[in-house]
């Protein structure tokens, strides 16, 4: 009797705990279906907090080692106007892909950040808070597609830049260039006057410091004369780097440029931060830049009106100065201070001017008005594009095959090997390197693209 009586009240129990467990789990699927449609994301749920009620001690870190003790504090001092119960506290890298990396995984990388172009696309989820849909996004600012992750942006661009060379006026007017070159003969031309005629260095490659040359490949576009090139044409060719291809044309005038003198005399002394000091002074003719380095430039010394930029010269029929998003600003999965932490990102891409001001460059923001520099050289007849974006099915390819073959299109290495060889230092012709390039990215693009 004990033991039917027991069989009994057990298997009364075990019913009572399965339609118990029946109704807490409608319960928790009912409530899990509110938080996904009642809870706001971090990105927009800032929006609806008043300012004072947004609170937190704000680490962003930063790449500008140079203003980070001038300019980013009167941003402090606005943003904490702004919002009172945030305290802004900055961290400046001055090598910020290589400091940034290591400390990823820690998951101590600050609240606010930039999205490391070292790390995959498509680790990039692992580490860092979504910001929206590319649809919704993509309406809003420009270039985000770039770094997008399955229709989703991590991260907007601190400012869209474009890459041409930098020159002073004054060094060419005294060097007898009448007007600006525009092909690549020309611009060979130009910096021969110089060397023939000036004190000043034709051009400085800044291969010391290393992380300029990849500045380089920002301006490939302007070589092809073509937005689609680069993230569409390029990702069907398995040998880009031919003669006749824009990424041979474009490094051949790097090489030709080294070979025949035109550079510093003692390459492995450069220095960056002499050197923005070197051009305003009238002791450096051009270098190839991203326009957010104008600005620098201009404000290096007391000739800030000798300081200008010029589409790179390309033998292509359109003059292109190629947008491309610079850094993209970005916010921690792991921080604890997301309210605070996106309140920054709006602050900083649509108050506090840095695009214009202090990268050469426009906002991301569609709204944003153009610069007169802008206007001005499209008036002049250049051209301002966006590449195209690549095909839905091949994002994220081209880094992957650059990663995999190891030729770094936006890498230093393979850039300063250029120079090495064309100054003598090493036992490879240009089209020996080329070859290599052809050779790694083949390989890389078989082994993923096939």
């Amino acid at each position: 009797m004990n033991r039917k009586f027991m069989t009994l009240l057990l298997s009364i129990l075990m019913l009572l705990f399965l339609v118990a467990c029946g109704s807490d789990d409608g319960a928790t699927n009912d409530t899990d279906q509110d938080d996904t449609n009642g809870e706001l994301p971090a990105s927009e749920a800032w929006k609806e907090l008043d300012p004072e009620e947004i609170e937190g001690d704000l680490v962003v870190i930063t790449h500008r080692t140079d203003i980070v003790d001038s300019v980013y504090q009167d941003y402090k001092t606005e943003f904490e106007e702004k919002y009172p119960n945030v305290t802004v506290q900055f961290e400046a890298l001055s090598d910020y892909g290589g400091e940034i990396m290591p400390r990823i995984n820690t998951q101590d990388f600050g609240d606010v950040q930039y999205l490391p172009i070292q790390l995959p696309i498509e680790d990039i989820p692992n580490f860092f808070e979504p910001m929206g849909s590319l649809a919704d996004i993509g309406d809003e600012y420009l270039g985000v597609d770039e770094r997008a992750v399955n229709d989703t942006v991590y991260g907007i661009p601190i400012a869209l830049t474009y890459t041409g060379v930098i020159y002073n006026q004054a060094v060419f007017e005294e060097a007898g260039v009448e007007e600006l070159p525009t092909t690549q003969d020309e611009f060979l031309e130009a910096l021969r006057l110089v060397q023939d005629n000036t004190d000043a260095i034709p051009l400085y490659t800044n291969y010391g410091d290393a992380w300029p040359l990849p500045q380089w490949e920002g301006a490939v576009t302007s070589t092809a004369g073509d937005e689609d090139y680069y993230n569409v044409d390029m990702l069907d060719d398995p040998r880009p780097f031919d003669p006749g291809d824009p990424h041979y044309e474009h490094y051949k005038l790097m090489y030709d440029i080294t070979e025949e003198g035109l550079i510093e005399s003692d390459p492995l002394t450069t220095d960056w931060e002499s050197s923005k000091v070197m051009m305003n002074n009238g002791e450096i003719a051009t270098m190839v830049l991203g326009s957010w380095a104008l600005e620098q430039i201009q404000d290096a010394g007391p000739n800030a009106d000798d300081i200008a930029i010029m589409a790179f010269p390309s033998d292509a029929e359109r003059t292109l100065f190629s947008m491309g998003a610079d850094m993209n600003i970005s916010v921690s999965q792991f921080s604890d201070n997301k309210e605070a932490a996106f309140a920054w990102v709006d602050y900083f891409i649509h108050e506090s001017g840095y695009a214009v001001e202090q990268a050469g460059g426009i906002s991301a923001s569609v709204d944003a008005p153009l610069p007169d520099a802008l206007v001005e050289a499209e008036e002049a007849g250049a051209e301002f594009v966006m590449l195209t974006p690549s095909p839905e099915d091949k994002l994220g390819l081209l880094d992957e095959i650059d990663k995999e073959s190891e030729v770094g299109l936006w890498l230093e290495d393979e850039k300063q090997i250029l120079i090495e060889a064309a100054i003598g230092n090493r036992d490879e012709s240009f089209d020996d390197i080329m070859e290599r390039w052809n050779d790694a990215w083949e390989a890389a693009f078989n082994k993923i693209a096939e």
